[in-house]
């Protein structure tokens, strides 16, 4: 089978298994970053999938917890950073995802956990004001930055990284649920990302892809 055949049915399982909507939903996503290919064999290599046409980090600026602009270039100051999409709300994928990054965490030595910068970018900034976002995240790292701001805004991000964002889905019960990707996307030091989990990636996967990471962004 060809590399490009290759490539084109990873795409379609990833563009199956990434949109989680925290309600099971499974959508077509977009995949505005380019084609997705299988990471090498070579069991020191990434074990994620990875990106023949990196996505960039975009010049966009959020508000963090504290209230204070934040932007996604220049305020990302360590060599890795790692951008998630959810939001505080979600009953099952979000916390899992976020639960997995921070035991992923605590695998890596202290000097090079210090490397890493996780974004949390809520889908719902109708309800996840700072405070909420911030209670929420201290629950698996106090290091996480939570943000927030306009629904727009944060749609044009999250497309820019290959990322759906549906906004508000109701539910019969009257509240309602927002259907997102629940990748992680991994950025290094020239603000591209090469690779991204998918939020079935295992614990032992995570730090392993992690620490290369940080290796490769010396």
């Amino acid at each position: 089978m060809s590399r490009t055949r290759n490539a084109a049915l990873l795409l379609a399982a990833v563009a199956l298994l990434a949109l989680a909507g925290c309600s099971g939903n499974q959508q077509k996503a977009d995949n505005p970053g380019g084609a997705i290919i299988r990471s090498s064999q070579d069991p020191n290599g990434i074990r994620g999938a990875t990106l023949d046409r990196p996505y960039s980090m975009p010049a966009a600026t959020l508000t963090d917890t504290d209230g204070n602009p934040f932007n996604l270039v220049t305020s990302t100051k360590k060599p890795v950073t790692l951008v998630f999409f959810g939001y505080t709300n979600c009953p099952d994928v979000c916390p899992t995802v976020m639960a997995d990054v921070a035991s992923a965490l605590t695998k890596l030595d202290k000097s090079v956990q210090d490397q890493i910068q996780l974004l949390f970018i809520t889908t719902d900034p109708a309800r996840d004001t700072g405070p909420v976002i911030r209670k929420y995240l201290d629950r698996f790292d106090p290091s996480f930055v939570g943000l927030t701001g306009s629904l727009t805004s944060i749609k044009d991000i999250a497309k820019a990284v290959g990322v759906p964002v549906e906004g508000m889905q109701k539910l019969p019960s009257g509240g309602y649920e927002v259907g997102h990707g629940a990748q992680v996307i991994g950025f290094g030091k020239n603000d591209k990302a090469n690779v991204i989990w998918l939020s079935n990636a295992a614990i032992g996967d995570l730090a392993h892809d992690f620490g290369k990471l940080v290796e490769d962004n010396q």
